[in-house]
Parts: structure tokens; sequence; C-alpha cells
């Protein structure tokens, strides 16, 4: 994910930061759990295909209204990159892990996304410091430890569909940074939205992926969630923090994110978590935790 380096932090945090806090941290640890329940009437590539599609039509919309400009033809090609790395193979994938696998041991094994971006600023000399690199080396045996327990090693596929969301969602986050960069603003999300909504679209058709009709009231209600909160609320909640508070702050999702929807996982949805299987998330957000303390800037 992008940051940003504060030049003249606040002392104390806004409202307006408190809000946007809030939502990155409940709403996006919520929406895994919400993905699980659309997936009742949604296949996987197409529920989060017009999930985003919806969500960068009004995005898009609501920016043109306010006088925003369209992506010049580069950009888009660049939204079209980063889309399909990060919604194609991000997205679409974690839907299809949670088929097999509960929606907390999924984002728990998302946690290890700020370890794998780190990794891949490797390629471009940017050099992790010594806490940063206890970081990832701890974040990584959580993650192996995690690959041992119950939930993963009963589904192969979900443990390969996992795997791959979280390569292609790093994959995107750093080449957005470095070689595609997207429109400024919350237009160049709407771009990368309905960018990757169509190449979800078109892997869902390649599949034959068939919705169940008619779709089920609460996977509907899951479905208008994941759209309005995660997609509009939540990534525009995340831009304000990019701009307005400190990075390590802004990037605190990563760790809170996994304990929210384990929580959610067990006291809604009924999922169970092994003993070993919270160490091994513990063991993950402590990696976390220690690569965000020790990310230079």
């Amino acid at each position: 994910m992008n940051t940003v380096t504060i030049s003249s932090p606040q002392t104390g945090l806004s409202p307006r930061v408190l809000a946007c806090l809030a939502a990155t941290w409940l709403v996006w640890g919520s929406t895994y759990l919400a993905i699980k329940y659309a997936l009742i009437s949604f296949p996987p590539f197409f529920q989060m295909g017009t999930r985003f599609l919806a969500a960068g039509l009004v995005l898009a919309a609501w920016m043109r209204w306010r006088g925003a400009v369209w992506p010049a033809p580069r950009q888009w090609l660049n939204a079209l990159v980063i889309g399909a790395l990060m919604l194609g193979g991000g997205m679409g994938f974690t839907a299809t892990a949670e088929q097999t696998v509960g929606s907390g041991l999924v984002v728990a094994f998302i946690a290890v996304i700020p370890l794998m971006t780190a990794a891949l600023n490797l390629f471009w000399k940017v050099m992790p410091t010594r806490l940063e690199l206890v970081g990832m080396s701890v974040g990584l045996a959580g993650v192996l430890m995690l690959m041992q327990g119950q939930g993963f090693s009963a589904s192969p596929i979900g443990l390969l569909s996992i795997s791959i969301a979280c390569v292609t969602w790093s994959l995107g986050s750093v080449l957005s940074q470095r070689v595609f960069p997207l429109a400024p603003g919350a237009m160049g999300f709407a771009s990368e939205m309905l960018a990757g909504g169509v190449v979800l679209i078109m892997i869902s058709l390649l599949r034959g992926e068939a919705m169940q009709w008619p779709p089920q009231p609460q996977a509907i209600g899951a479905w208008v969630y994941l759209v309005i909160f995660g997609s509009l609320i939540g990534f525009n909640a995340y831009m304000v923090l990019l701009a307005e508070a400190p990075s390590g702050l802004a990037t605190s999702y990563s760790f809170v994110n996994p304990v929210i929807a384990m929580l959610l996982g067990v006291a809604i949805a009924g999922e169970h978590i092994s003993s070993f299987e919270w160490a091994a998330a513990g063991v993950v957000l402590i990696g976390v935790i220690l690569l965000l303390k020790g990310r230079r800037g």
C-alpha cells in the first residue's frame, strides 16, 4: 500500500482521522465475513467483479460531478494492469479461498501482505532496516505456522488461492508506486475498480460461474455492504489517512483487521479456530507490527 511522509504531524488526531481510522479497522475487518455470506449466491469472481464495477461507477460519477477529469489513456492502461493484479488476482482469489477456508483464517494469512511488499521493494533497492528484517522473519514464521493449522492443511485449494491473492495484491501495490501510477486522487481508485471489475467479470465468464437465482436475501445484503462500506467508504477512508495521518497509523489496519475478522468469524459465522491457529496469527501480527515500527519515514 502507498505511504506518505507527513512533514508537520499534528499532536492530536482530528475527528475526521479518527472516523477514517475506525472505518479501516472495523469496516475492512468485517468485509471478509461479508464475502463469505455473499458467496451463498454470488460466485467468487462474479461477486467481486460486480462489486467493483458498481463501486467504480458510483465513485467515477461522483468525481466527474465534482469536476475531476477522466484519466489519460496511459493512466487507464495502468489501471488495467493494477486492477488485474490487485482486484482480479487479489480479491478474486481471496473470495475463492473463502469457499473452503474460514474468513478469519483467510484474513490472518492476508496480514502477511506488508511483509511481501517490503520484500518486493528489494528489487528497487529499497533496503529494509534491521527491525524490518526481524519483522519479516517473525511474520514468515507465523505464516508457516498458520499453514500447518487444521484450516489450511485441510484445504490445499484454499491455501493456493490465498497465496496467489497475497502475491498478486502485493505485486500490484508495489508496481502502482514504482511503474504504473494511477490517476491522482479518487479518480485513480475509480479507474482501478472499473478496470479490475472488467477483468474479474471476464475471468468469471471463462470459469463458467453461475449465480444462484433468485439470490438469498443475506447474500444481497452482504454484496451491498461490500459495495458501499467495503469499496466506497473503506477505500476513501484509507486515502484520507494516507494524506492526514502518520504512515504507521494509516497502515495499522493490517494488524487490526485479522483480530476483528477472526472474532467476527467465530461469533457470527460459528467458525472454529484452534488455539494453535490463534497463536500463529499472533506471531504474524507481531511480525507486521515490528515491520511497521521499523519502516523508515
